[in-house]
């Protein structure tokens, strides 16, 4: 069992319990297969319809995306309701769109339900740094407002900067129903929830097998849980336990650092204490934490190779972004992995009948994967209305296989990195 990244995060982490590997063979009604914010979302969930639930975790509880992202509360998906509707028609686009803000609401339940200590701050911004960028966020801020979010305001040049201390903006695009969180913190409270209400949570307990059946038989090491449904919701690290979804989508790394603690100066970065992205091809993200340190991201790596060093990669777009704090001192430096789809909407389904699964949130998996949760639940309680929507859209292999799906997607990202850079 490998223990958490040397993040922010994991050292500023709540106390919680030592969880055991599972040691004996047990039943459930529900075995789910993953404990991040999809299995962790799922199961409670099902707890709170009265299921008997039981999560199995090849690490720690939000070891992997799930407590090591950027911690922004961002609506929607990775792509917007006007793609969907180009690509896959009105109904689908209005379906979708009608569950677009459903995941931040949902944390924000979740936070006051179960008294949930991770940090959760309101509002979030959407940056251009072009003058051609100012139109994709006109257009955004008209296509959410089309879809319910009334909580949108443009600001230009001359009034941004008493949201973010920045001149490398031309206008910025607030969203007050946005926000962030100590994503592992939010792992931890939920995990806990879990437990709460009855639910199993066992560490260390990495599936080596799903054995199909009336009633799933699923393997560890030195366990077994045998169950009457089966949820996959390990994403970016499901490794080769089904290659059917490992096939239709590809892990990819982003970087992270954490500031030393910022003091007053924090007045003078992020004085609305909002968490920022931009609207590039490839973003940067960041945000304040509670201890005002500056958490700044990006730099996605195609494949999920570790940078070698992973401040050098971050430290330049930073210091680009707030000259003020050139030198700072960066106190910690991690990686992580997402999974990436080709159409970069995610997939979900069944695998079998009574095997359902959840995967390739593609950048947008701290909201998504808390409607996941929750669509996988109401599925297994009999209603996959809201499910079958995702379920329907085609879902395809990238380009070249496992052997050529790196070099072809990071040759399309760097295009659209050039189109940034040059402002077109």
């Amino acid at each position: 069992m490998d223990e958490h990244a040397p993040s922010y995060y994991a050292a500023s982490a709540n106390p919680a319990p030592p969880r055991p590997p599972l040691q004996q063979e047990i039943s459930a009604e529900v075995c789910v297969i993953g404990a991040g914010y999809t299995g962790l979302s799922t199961a409670l969930h099902l707890l709170e319809q009265g299921r008997e639930v039981v999560v199995l975790e090849a690490n720690r509880v939000g070891w992997g995306a799930s407590g090591r992202n950027g911690g922004q509360i961002v609506h929607s998906y990775s792509r917007d309701m006007d793609v969907i509707e180009a690509a896959h028609g009105a109904n689908a686009a209005k379906a979708l769109g009608a569950m677009a803000f459903e995941g931040a609401q949902i944390i924000r339940q979740r936070v006051e339900q179960y008294a949930i200590d991770c940090d959760l701050k309101v509002g979030g911004i959407y940056a251009a740094k072009s003058k051609r960028k100012i139109k994709d966020l006109e257009e955004h801020k008209a296509l959410w407002e089309r879809y319910g979010n009334r909580n949108l305001a443009l600001y230009d040049r001359s009034e941004l900067q008493r949201f973010v201390a920045t001149d490398a903006y031309q206008a910025i695009l607030v969203d007050e129903s946005g926000g962030h969180i100590h994503p592992l913190n939010l792992a931890l409270g939920e995990a806990a929830a879990v437990e709460s209400l009855g639910g199993k949570v066992f560490e260390g307990s990495a599936v080596t097998s799903i054995e199909r059946g009336s009633k799933a038989l699923v393997r560890c090491a030195q366990g077994a849980v045998r169950a009457d449904t089966v949820v996959v919701a390990c994403n970016a690290y499901i490794g080769d336990l089904e290659p059917k979804l490992a096939a239709k989508s590809m892990p990819c790394g982003t970087q992270v650092v954490a500031t030393e603690p910022l003091g007053e100066r924090w007045r003078e970065v992020i004085p609305s204490d909002y968490c920022v992205e931009d609207n590039d091809f490839l973003l940067d993200y960041y945000r304040l934490s509670a201890d005002r340190r500056l958490i700044f991201g990006g730099g996605v790596i195609y494949g999920a190779r570790d940078p070698k060093r992973i401040e050098a990669l971050i430290r330049p777009n930073l210091e680009r972004t707030f000259p003020q704090l050139c030198g700072v001192a960066i106190d910690y430096a991690w990686t992580g992995n997402f999974l990436l789809t080709l159409s970069r909407l995610p997939q979900m389904g069944q695998l079998a009948d009574n095997i359902y699964y959840s995967q390739g949130c593609s950048g947008h998996g701290v909201t998504f994967t808390h409607l996941a949760g929750r669509l996988l639940a109401e599925a297994i309680g009999g209603d996959d209305s809201r499910l079958r929507h995702f379920a329907e859209l085609p879902h395809y292999p990238f380009p070249g296989g496992r052997l050529l799906r790196v070099p072809l997607t990071a040759l399309g990202a760097g295009w659209y990195a050039l189109r940034d850079r040059l402002g077109v």
